[in-house]
């Protein structure tokens, strides 16, 4: 426990200090390339904190090496209606084999009019070893711009540390490469997490907290938190959700909330995201299930 709470002050050392990067001729807006439209709702709902949120099917759109602790199958859907009717659409799946996983994922944002004005394919590959797991993820990513379609690839790459039910600490680095034909390129994202279960989370009772630092290329570092607590017993339970980023992204509070159905190896999950925009903020409706 000592080794634990010590690799825990690291990560947290590490996620305050570091410095964000530099600017570069970066695309302004990814809706679903690098904010909370391809993560997991559990993840929105703990204020977008998921490189060391490990264990589900969407886990990689944050971090590749997360899905490494699923133990034989996971898969993850969501639905979120935005303003201005647009909708975000996203599922992935993901397969254990020996000491390796794979995994596929997708994300469409479907314009309010018809037609898909970004979409992302993703496909990973993780190998573990104890606590210890590395993944690497190719992913494609197609954006709408004034009517003309551009599409490139690009690479994530990540590494998780899983103690036991205890802790995770997870890092990435997501879109590298990833040049359009105009000249604009996918900003990178650098994140480094940790969680912590305070219970235990085959136990009746549900404490999680996940600190996770953000470094998007040409901008503010980002500091996300979260926590989720709550009662399950014989597989069926409620949970609920808080969380919180610093400074707020472009068009977005800093406060999310949300709450979890648990259903033995099935979770129905909400998150509400604050909005400064007009309609109000946003809502993510997920499903999850792993085996």
């Amino acid at each position: 426990m000592r080794a634990v709470g010590q690799s825990a002050g690291l990560a947290v050392g590490i996620a305050m200090t570091l410095l964000s990067a530099g600017p570069a001729d970066c695309l302004t807006a990814q809706t679903i390339v690098s904010d909370s439209g391809a993560s997991s709702v559990r993840s929105a709902a703990l204020g977008g904190a998921g490189v060391a949120l490990v264990g589900g099917a969407a886990s990689m759109f944050a971090n590749p090496a997360g899905i490494a602790t699923i133990r034989r199958a996971a898969l993850d859907g969501s639905y979120e209606r935005r303003t201005g009717g647009g909708t975000v659409l996203s599922g992935a799946a993901a397969l254990r084999v020996w000491r390796f996983d794979w995994g596929v994922g997708t994300a469409v944002n479907v314009r309010a009019g018809g037609g898909a004005s970004d979409v992302l394919g993703l496909s990973a590959l993780v190998f573990r070893y104890g606590m210890f797991a590395v993944g690497t993820a190719l992913k494609y990513v197609e954006q709408t711009r004034a009517g003309v379609p551009l599409h490139t690839w690009a690479g994530d790459a990540g590494v998780t540390i899983a103690v036991f039910d205890i802790a995770a600490l997870g890092a990435s680095v997501q879109n590298l490469g990833g040049a359009f034909s105009d000249g604009t390129r996918l900003r990178r994202w650098t994140r480094v997490g940790v969680t912590m279960n305070y219970v235990d989370p085959q136990g009746t009772f549900r404490l999680l907290t996940t600190l996770e630092g953000l470094w998007p290329q040409g901008r503010s570092s980002v500091l996300a938190v979260g926590a989720e607590g709550g009662v399950v017993r014989w597989g069926v339970g409620l949970i609920g959700r808080v969380g919180a980023t610093g400074p707020a992204r472009p068009g977005s509070g800093s406060l999310t909330v949300g709450a979890g159905v648990e259903l033995r190896e099935l979770h129905l999950d909400y998150a509400y995201q604050a909005s400064d925009a007009p309609g109000g903020g946003r809502h993510r409706f997920g499903v999850r299930w792993a085996h």
